[in-house]
């Protein structure tokens, strides 16, 4: 088994300034070969509270300042923030959800951490897209996160209460263009005319 410093390793993760990091980075960030060092090095950062870890693989630096939509992107990819979470954000939404919801191509998922609900919902990859970067975080644009709302509505699997939306936030034009773009079916349509 390598031998190691903790100190020194500890030092090459902080110069390498990630917040989160999955154990192949972070194997590649230490540039440890044996698989059974690398897990003892993990458990000595945990220990030493160096890193927090997530889920299985998945960690967060300690002391780094990660907001809970860069984690939500980290958790499970690939995703980006949408429906009332990214709503909420564009101030189309009043109420700030229950939950951190984002859009995936894989199957729909939810998972915890540090106290919070990250909820996944599986949208084809032909409606995967039309996102924005900002500080960091894959945000769905407000009229993709309206699209995204209104069509797992049509489909049963969320809820659309027009009444709490302030639409003042959402271009007409550039939501009806996303829906002709996507091919939206009557059902996304008629939900649709009832608020633009």
């Amino acid at each position: 088994m390598e031998s190691y410093n903790l100190g020194v390793l500890t030092k090459k993760l902080l110069e390498s300034e990630v917040n989160l990091v999955n154990s192949k980075t972070l194997k590649e960030i230490l540039a440890v070969k044996n698989e059974r060092t690398f897990y003892r090095i993990v458990n000595d950062f945990i220990k030493n509270k160096i890193l927090i870890s997530i889920e299985k693989n998945k960690y967060c630096v300690t002391g780094k300042n990660v907001g809970s939509f860069e984690i939500a992107n980290f958790l499970y990819q690939p995703s980006y923030i949408s429906l009332e979470t990214a709503l909420n954000y564009w101030g189309i939404l009043s109420q700030f959800p229950f939950e951190i919801s984002s859009i995936t191509l894989k199957k729909s998922a939810t998972k915890k951490f540090d106290g919070k609900i990250y909820a996944y919902s599986h949208l084809s990859s032909k409606y995967f897209g039309m996102f924005t970067k900002k500080d960091n975080v894959l945000i769905a644009l407000p009229e993709k996160a309206l699209f995204d709302q209104i069509y797992l509505a049509s489909k049963g699997i969320k809820t659309v209460n027009f009444d709490e939306y302030d639409l003042k936030n959402i271009n007409p034009e550039t939501f009806f263009g996303i829906c002709k773009q996507l091919k939206a079916d009557d059902n996304i349509i008629s939900l649709a005319k009832k608020i633009c």
